[in-house]
């Protein structure tokens, strides 16, 4: 008999509906009872850290948090792990997006203590980029931020050149960056291995929780990781084919509060689950 110990959830597409909202009372009901159960509850988003506790202000020191794709993993106001890019490895990225043909290419670059973004960047972008990340700084060269740990790129483009800017990461950086898309044309760039996935195991390292007894949500292909390794594994009904065949079963819609569903389904014992 397997009990779901973990529920770790994608954010944008999959805990929140499309008007970047979530029923929180229903949350709060649910939380409470997984809470009084020992069920720990994890956010595992591409966004960024401060911006996720936003978005849960009253438990935000008792939950745990995959935040930028796995790159920062706090738990319970703890961090548990930080990942970084070489300087190196940054220079080496940068020449391949500055030279690369990538017509419309916008970036931010992630940090531990902030995003940054070169001056001269549209701004009509980075009033929808300070959305995601609440702490967002300009910056003329990477010296001005030489103390902070990098560990994402965050890009947006033409769907249309998604594919082939995948394609030359994977070709051009193998071993020190790879590339996870979540639609839309947003690509993140991460350190190879540090994806939400790697974050569930080191928070279930700590806890004592196996993959088996993990229920995870997700709708982008920053959840694939994720999906796959984990026991209830579920895609969400407007995820993309792909994100679908990789979980185990499939929730109603983020418009549908498909997460509260299937925990609620959950927490009565209803199948897939058991008590």
């Amino acid at each position: 008999m397997t009990v779901v110990k973990m529920v770790a959830v994608d954010k944008d597409g999959t805990f929140l509906d499309d008007k970047k909202q979530y029923n929180r009372a229903r949350f709060q009901a649910c939380y409470e009872e997984m809470k009084r159960r020992g069920i720990k509850f994890v956010v595992a988003s591409g966004n960024q850290y401060y911006q996720l506790k936003s978005f849960f202000p009253d438990i935000s020191s008792e939950i745990a948090f995959v935040a930028e794709n796995g790159a920062w993993i706090i738990d319970r106001d703890e961090e548990l792990f930080c990942g970084a890019f070489s300087r190196d490895d940054i220079d080496a990225v940068l020449d391949t997006l500055h030279n690369g043909h990538y017509p419309e290419l916008r970036y931010i670059l992630c940090g531990r203590e902030s995003a940054y973004y070169f001056e001269g960047l549209d701004e009509s972008w980075l009033v929808k980029m300070r959305h995601y990340c609440h702490r967002l700084k300009p910056i003329r060269s990477l010296d001005e931020v030489a103390d902070d740990k990098l560990f994402k790129f965050a890009l947006n483009l033409s769907d249309d050149y998604v594919e082939p800017l995948m394609a030359d990461i994977e070709r051009l950086h193998q071993g020190s960056a790879a590339a996870t898309s979540s639609g839309h044309g947003s690509v993140d760039l991460i350190v190879p291995g540090n994806h939400k996935g790697h974050g569930l195991d080191l928070l279930g390292k700590r806890w004592g929780i196996d993959r088996s007894e993990i229920l995870v949500f997700g709708d982008g292909g920053n959840d694939l990781e994720m999906l796959q390794q984990s026991g209830f594994s579920f895609a969400m009904a407007n995820a993309p084919q792909k994100v679908k065949d990789a979980a185990r079963y499939e929730a109603p819609s983020n418009n549908e509060e498909g997460v509260l569903q299937v925990i609620e389904q959950m927490l009565a014992g209803k199948p897939p689950f058991s008590l």
